[in-house]
């Protein structure tokens, strides 16, 4: 992709541009940004993808006199509520991990880095049906891809919750902009703008949403990551010095010490804290899952590889990280390889230009279902 190059998707700004201008920082609405559209399955389909117990799904009900009802998937389709009863929502999440046209879709927002980007989601609603007005803590970008939504969208001072209720819904939502989306339209909305949908007649909308890593939960991950590494020494604590106490309940400040270096050295081993974060962020989603091939050869020389839509591929300077795995990598593996994570495939004539290891690796992947064969062209 071109990030210099006018998008019809961005109302005519580059990638480049609307980072600079948009990005976290102000909305961005795009009438007509996907002309012609089609959701990428129908109102059936959806259904049915909301019964699996693969996908993760929810029903949110408005009740007569302002309540809300919450549930969880998977549903059966008799679980749902009839079609023409008004106020009511379905959303199915990571639609892109099961759908090939939701795949294509997300993919035209790949000018984020990958291990921002999340999934996108689908959600059917009745007339009248929503969510609510409520915040993201993620930007998202919304595209209306069956009927109408009416949009109300505000920068939000004051982020004060409506009690008892199953949702985040904003108790004195202030919006500055009155938006009605028809099939093709693009609204960005940056982090913390609150915002509330309104279906006019049935609607289907598609969510692009990102990850955004809090600084805690991200620590604790990479130090579970770090303390479950093979590079780990297991030097164990000694203390020919202790004398004899009279305050046994205290910690000896060499145990502490002790737990301070080793928790230093842990973090600073070279390259484990840049190999954890990669482990991390590759790391696919918890119901995902993948269909290996160990039967037959799934990928041979003289064929390209394309990743599997469900596959999570980054890398560094000096690693590629895969569904969670990490391999160093060097020289003109490397730029192939980051070729792969970047493009989601390779063709065959660069395919035959990596060693016999990484070759190997090529082969492993395919049989574990985390990318497949494409024939050369």
């Amino acid at each position: 992709m071109d990030v210099n190059a006018p998008l019809a998707l961005l109302g005519g700004l580059s990638p480049q541009q609307f980072m600079r201008r948009h990005w976290q920082k102000k909305p961005l609405l795009v009438r007509q940004a996907l002309p012609g559209i089609m959701p990428p399955l129908d109102r059936a389909a959806l259904f049915d993808l909301a019964g699996s117990a693969d996908v993760e799904s929810r029903l949110v009900v408005q009740q007569p006199g302002g309540g809300w009802r919450v549930r969880h998937g998977p549903f059966a389709r008799r679980a749902l509520p009839p079609a023409k009863q008004p106020g009511w929502t379905l959303l199915v999440q990571g639609l892109d991990l099961h759908v090939a046209a939701a795949h294509a879709l997300l993919s035209r927002f790949r000018f984020v880095p990958e291990a921002r980007l999340d999934d996108l989601m689908v959600s059917w609603a009745s007339d009248g049906g929503g969510v609510g007005p409520h915040l993201d803590s993620y930007d998202v970008f919304l595209i209306q891809l069956h009927g109408r939504r009416r949009w109300r969208v505000g920068r939000q001072r004051d982020k004060t919750l409506v009690d008892g209720l199953p949702l985040k819904i904003l108790a004195n939502f202030q919006p500055e902009h009155d938006w009605v989306l028809e099939p093709g339209d693009l609204l960005y909305l940056p982090p913390a703008w609150g915002h509330d949908g309104i279906a006019e007649g049935a609607c289907m909308t598609g969510s692009v949403g990102f990850r955004v890593p809090s600084d805690d939960g991200l620590a604790r991950e990479l130090l579970q990551r770090l303390a479950q590494s093979d590079e780990v020494d297991g030097r164990l604590y000694s203390d020919p010095q202790q004398p004899a106490t009279t305050t046994p309940g205290a910690i000896p400040e060499a145990l502490q010490a002790f737990a301070r270096d080793a928790l230093e050295a842990l973090v600073n081993e070279r390259g484990a804290l840049a190999r954890a974060l990669g482990e991390v962020l590759s790391e696919p989603k918890p119901r995902v899952w993948f269909e290996g091939q160990a039967d037959a050869p799934a990928w041979q020389a003289g064929q390209g590889v394309r990743l599997d839509a469900k596959t999570r591929m980054l890398y560094d300077s000096e690693h590629v990280f895969i569904n969670g795995d990490a391999f160093d990598a060097g020289g003109r593996d490397a730029r192939l390889m980051q070729r792969l994570a970047d493009e989601r495939c390779l063709p065959a004539r660069d395919c035959k230009l990596l060693s016999p290891g990484a070759r190997a690796l090529l082969a492993d992947w395919a049989a574990s279902g985390w990318l497949h064969a494409e024939e050369a062209a």
